[in-house]
């Protein structure tokens, strides 16, 4: 066993396999995955694994740019809006809403790993965009960095806290 990795072979294996701009969905206990999807179960009885521990571990392994999710989180659940902003702050990722429909009707289906947890709460779904670490992407001085990845140093750096805009 390996101290500090990721110990679920199916998630370490999905992880490895991101490219920049793909999808990972971590969803509640009640979202519906669409057959043939990458589905990594970690649900196990009601509240157990929980969404919020589930955001942790893929943010500790994958580089997230963007974090989609239903706007109503941040009106209709605000307690869990503030445990998500907490979760992303210093992460560079920027929050955009995406409606509950899009997310099982378009961002699922495009997912490469769809990561269901045990939450039995709403609004506790969200598509994360993969993206590349932008410090080790651009650390060579004679290569221009591109102004996404300057914004983002500067999230990660000032360790900003995403909203909904």
């Amino acid at each position: 066993m390996r101290r500090g990795a990721l110990l679920h072979p199916q998630l370490a294996g999905a992880f490895a396999a991101l490219g920049h701009t793909d999808l990972v969905v971590v969803t509640d206990a009640g979202f519906p995955i669409p057959a043939g999807a990458n589905r990594v179960d970690l649900g196990i009885v009601d509240d157990l694994v929980d969404v919020r521990d589930v955001l942790r571990t893929v943010l500790r392994f994958v580089d997230v740019e963007l974090a989609e999710f239903a706007p109503e989180l941040k009106t209709h659940h605000p307690s869990l809006y503030a445990e998500v902003q907490e979760i992303f702050t210093g992460s560079g990722a920027v929050f955009a809403g995406a409606s509950h429909e899009t997310l099982i009707a378009d961002h699922v289906r495009r997912a490469k790993v769809v990561i269901r947890s045990g939450s039995f709460e709403p609004w506790a779904n969200f598509a994360l965009t993969a993206s590349t670490q932008p410090f080790d992407w651009f650390d060579d001085e004679r290569v221009e960095i591109l102004p996404a990845y300057v914004e983002r140093r500067a999230r990660i750096r000032d360790r900003a806290v995403p909203d909904l805009p």
